[in-house]
């Protein structure tokens, strides 16, 4: 089948039965059409995604959020779009995990490219999931340090809190480097289910190669 999302979305918002539709078949069917590898992941194990829902995991699939000024990136305002296609890796979601939260799984996408955006640069944003949140060690960590959630803003994709992960300490500088991105300019946040948002300052292509063979 040839999925229109935008279509299913458009139709969602002005037909409250086409959009409970939507939600129990359309969205679902659609999550396994456009990532059917990452999905048959996603529910392994016994585990199934009702962290957040299948409308909210398909925004994510196509939808690059980009952001307010005042809102989780502070004075940065990039308009939200849809992408055509974004590649989700388990690999580079490895790149993020703390050493103690290894055995997690978490799928992260390669950077929307957002080219001279003025004193901010080059910016990269990325988005992810992860596989079980509920159960991970990353959430664990969290509540182990009794991280504070924003105090205002809340996912693009499902409306759950956050947790900062810059603010917690937990940004690891070999995400920087998958990213191709500079040290200390990566930032992101996770929320109650397991939805990950982040920006990044990205290299120039010349400066991110040599990283890459470093």
């Amino acid at each position: 089948m040839n999925w229109n999302p935008r279509l299913i979305a458009i139709l969602s918002c002005v037909c409250k039965w086409f959009d409970e539709v939507a939600k129990q078949v359309l969205w679902k069917e659609f999550c396994h059409a456009r990532a059917p590898k990452m999905m048959l992941d996603l529910h392994s194990g016994g585990s199934h995604i009702v962290d957040g829902n299948w409308k909210a995991l398909g925004k994510l699939l196509i939808y690059c959020n980009g952001c307010t000024k005042g809102g989780l990136f502070n004075n940065i305002h990039v308009p939200g779009h849809f992408v055509f296609r974004t590649r989700f890796s388990r690999t580079a979601g490895k790149s993020f995990l703390p050493l103690p939260c290894k055995s997690d799984v978490l799928y992260v996408s390669d950077p929307c490219e957002h080219l001279d955006q003025g004193e901010e640069g080059d910016l990269g944003f990325f988005r992810g999931i992860f596989k079980s949140f509920a159960t991970s060690r990353v959430k664990k960590m969290l509540i182990e340090k009794r991280a504070r959630f924003h105090p205002r803003e809340l996912c693009p994709y499902c409306k759950a809190k956050l947790w900062n992960m810059f603010q917690e300490n937990m940004i690891l500088r070999s995400a920087s480097a998958r990213l191709g991105a500079y040290d200390d300019s990566v930032e992101y946040f996770v929320c109650l289910n397991g939805h990950v948002i982040g920006i990044s300052t990205l290299l120039p292509l010349s400066d991110s190669e040599e990283a890459a063979d470093e």
